[in-house]
């Protein structure tokens, strides 16, 4: 097992890859689950199957395990969402679901490149019923994502360093000068199933 390995969740739009590219840029290990760990395939047993469904988005638990098994690091930051979470979500310390109101959702997916998942009407539909209802996503601490980004990415790591002062965790969380001890609150989606960034 890695020293510590964190989830990054949320329904398409609520700026999982733009948190990704942010702790990779504070120097942090930060994985773009959906570029370098997906593929479409069964979420149960990972055979691969063709097409490009949503429901078949899934992550190569092998890579999952062997990354999170890298103790090189510190810290590692798995970004995105995926159908078969459940496989290797006993993995992670700790699960961070980003979420932002509806007029914020809808304005992002409007901004969205046309050759991009969730710039078709059928998948704009899509993402925002998963919205409205959080059953795509695991439980987990909610980050309010209409922050700016800087701040989104702040209030993470203050949870992961509170954790650690508080005694949860074995390790120090956070480099110096980056994650203020902060406050995390308790995540209200119930247990599901990820989704594409």
């Amino acid at each position: 097992m890695g020293v510590r390995n964190f989830l990054v969740e949320g329904v398409s739009g609520t700026g999982k890859t733009s948190v990704c590219d942010e702790l990779g840029r504070r120097g942090y290990q930060a994985i773009h689950g959906d570029r370098e760990l997906a593929y479409q395939g069964d979420p149960l047993t990972g055979v691969k199957v063709s097409g490009s469904g949503h429901e078949h988005h899934i992550w190569d638990v092998e890579q999952v395990r062997a990354l999170a098994a890298d103790d090189s690091q510190p810290l590692t930051f798995f970004c995105g969402g995926s159908r078969n979470f459940a496989m290797f979500i006993d993995l992670f310390d700790e699960v961070f679901v980003l979420d932002i109101d509806a007029e914020t959702l809808h304005h992002r997916l409007d901004r969205r490149p046309t050759d991009e998942w969730g710039s078709e009407p059928a998948e704009r539909e899509l993402i925002a019923r998963l919205h409205r209802t959080g059953e795509d996503v695991p439980a987990g601490v909610v980050v309010d994502a209409t922050q700016p980004l800087t701040q989104v990415v702040d209030q993470i790591l203050d949870h992961v360093q509170q954790a650690w002062t508080t005694g949860r965790g074995g390790h120090p969380t956070a480099r110096p000068g980056q994650g203020r001890p902060g406050q995390g609150r308790p995540g209200q989606g119930p247990p599901g199933q990820g989704r594409p960034g």
